[in-house]
């Protein structure tokens, strides 16, 4: 399968960690490669595990993927991991299919939610009082990449309401964020696909609407998951992935750093994690 790198990550000494490794290490370690999707949450905590597995002196690549894509890479081992899997929900299907052929190594963030959201300002509280509105919205719900989960449950909100005058559309993370950029501006309605832990939530003053039929069920945690050998391959490695929990205040923090122009999400993950060592070393194995 073709992967398409967003960034080959060069090795990074960080600052004050006195744990950096020279290339001949790293290139003795081997290379990690991550694969994630572009969701805002994904970017932030991909980028921060590279940072830390460059700080154990591996050399780390990452692999911008669908969803579907991403869990197919880690079968076939075309990726060695991921820390983007939500369970048990939104990701069921897809790690379903990959079976035995995969580590379920659990939670990296607890908390999650996902849902349909509006502006605070916006009348309606409930999905299911959506379609007799449909006209305030455009008749539109605002989806993301159609590969999502997300999206796939959001097909079943339609089903499940009855939602016959409104239509989910796709698009990516950005231009929903940008259309519900441009709603607030403008203190128009509009409804998104949202999930928790994202940074919209810290930009505006937002709320989901209600699921009395519970299709997008109960909260949601965020897991790590590694292709099998793994832990043979690279112990190291996968030590530390295994060891990655964070929460979402802390993902919060270096999404937001994301958010400002020109911010490069790979030295906004650097200088996190530089500037949160002792956080860090709870991931990483002990020496010696």
């Amino acid at each position: 399968m073709p992967k398409h790198p967003m960034r080959l990550a060069g090795l990074a000494l960080i600052a004050g960690a006195g744990l950096a490794a020279t290339t001949a290490q790293a290139q003795e370690k081997g290379t990690v490669e991550l694969a994630y999707v572009e969701w805002a949450s994904e970017v932030a905590s991909t980028n921060v595990v590279a940072a830390v597995l460059e700080q154990a002196g591996y050399e780390v690549e990452l692999i911008s993927l669908s969803a579907a894509a991403m869990f197919q890479a880690l079968s076939t081992g075309d990726a060695d991991a991921i820390v983007a899997a939500w369970l048990p929900t939104t990701h069921a299907d897809y790690m379903e299919r990959v079976g035995d052929k995969v580590d379920d190594l659990g939670a990296n963030l607890n908390g999650t939610r996902l849902g349909l959201v509006v502006p605070a300002y916006t009348d309606v509280d409930s999905i299911a009082e959506l379609d007799a509105n449909a006209d305030a919205f455009d008749g539109t719900i605002t989806g993301i990449d159609p590969g999502a989960g997300l999206m796939s449950l959001t097909e079943q909100v339609v089903e499940d309401y009855e939602l016959e005058e409104m239509d989910l559309q796709s698009g990516s993370g950005a231009t929903m964020t940008a259309a519900l950029d441009s709603a607030i501006k403008n203190e128009q309605d509009i409804v998104v696909t949202g999930w928790t832990p994202h940074w919209m939530f810290s930009r505006w003053d937002l709320k989901y609407l209600e699921d009395p039929k519970n299709v997008y069920g109960d909260a949601e945690q965020i897991n790590t998951v590694a292709r099998k050998g793994l832990e043979e391959d690279m112990p190291e490695a996968y030590a530390i992935l295994d060891a990655f929990e964070w929460s979402p205040e802390q993902m919060g923090e270096v999404m937001l750093m994301n958010q400002q122009e020109d911010s490069d999400p790979y030295e906004n993950a650097k200088r996190w994690v530089e500037e949160n060592q002792d956080v860090v070393q709870e991931w990483l194995p002990a020496q010696g």
